[in-house]
């Protein structure tokens, strides 16, 4: 009976510690190292503020704005931080308000003006008759006029501005008559200016109605 000599067994391979010039590793490493750099970058971005003005009280339209009527915020704005008055810029001079910015809004850049580049320009009027409630700046109203017909009355009224828009409102008590006025500032554009200046003149009676389908 013949005996099988048994095959040799095979060697073990013995796994070996990588090597810092081993390419896979090096590439991995840097793998890490740029999603690590991608993300602090990323949370970063969202973290930076900018400190922007905001308006400190109702700015109607033609106020002539100045750092006082502001207070400053700090506000994320990502993309669009371009398009507001940073706090540590200077404001220009002569600057005033384009249109109506309310009391705690962002002061944008298209917000500022020049008096000789505003296309309506604020007009006072004095109003008698009370003002309709909830009325506002920013509200658009049809103004009305009756003039005098030399007879101690007045005529037709006639209507002399169509959804103007009303800038300012102020209310002061007469100390002779003992009743309240209301000052309107509304915004007029210059073809409408004769006729307002023409009634007035003429000691016309002037009279607002609420124009809500306008704007």
């Amino acid at each position: 009976m013949s005996l099988k000599t048994a095959a040799p067994a095979a060697p073990v391979q013995r796994l070996r510690k990588p090597s810092w010039k081993d390419p896979r590793l090096l590439l991995g490493l840097l793998l890490v190292l740029g999603s690590v750099a991608g993300v602090t970058a990323l949370m970063s971005s969202q973290d930076q503020t900018t400190q922007v003005w905001t308006a400190g009280r109702d700015l109607p339209v033609g106020t002539q704005l100045q750092t006082a009527d502001f207070q400053v915020v700090s506000v994320r704005l990502g993309d669009a931080a371009g398009a507001y008055l940073r706090a540590d810029e200077p404001l220009p001079e002569n600057t005033v308000a384009g249109g109506l910015i309310r009391k705690g809004e962002l002061i944008a850049r298209a917000d500022l003006s020049t008096a000789d580049r505003l296309d309506r320009k604020p007009f006072g009027l004095d109003v008698e008759t009370p003002l309709p409630s909830g009325i506002k700046p920013g509200d658009r109203i049809d103004v009305w006029a009756s003039m005098p017909d030399g007879r101690n009355g007045y005529g037709e009224p006639r209507r002399l501005l169509e959804a103007a828009e009303i800038s300012e409102i102020s209310v002061s008590e007469s100390v002779i008559a003992g009743s309240d006025s209301t000052r309107l500032l509304v915004l007029v554009e210059d073809p409408d200016l004769p006729g307002l200046l023409g009634a007035l003149s003429n000691q016309a009676k002037i009279a607002v109605v609420p124009n809500p389908s306008a704007g």
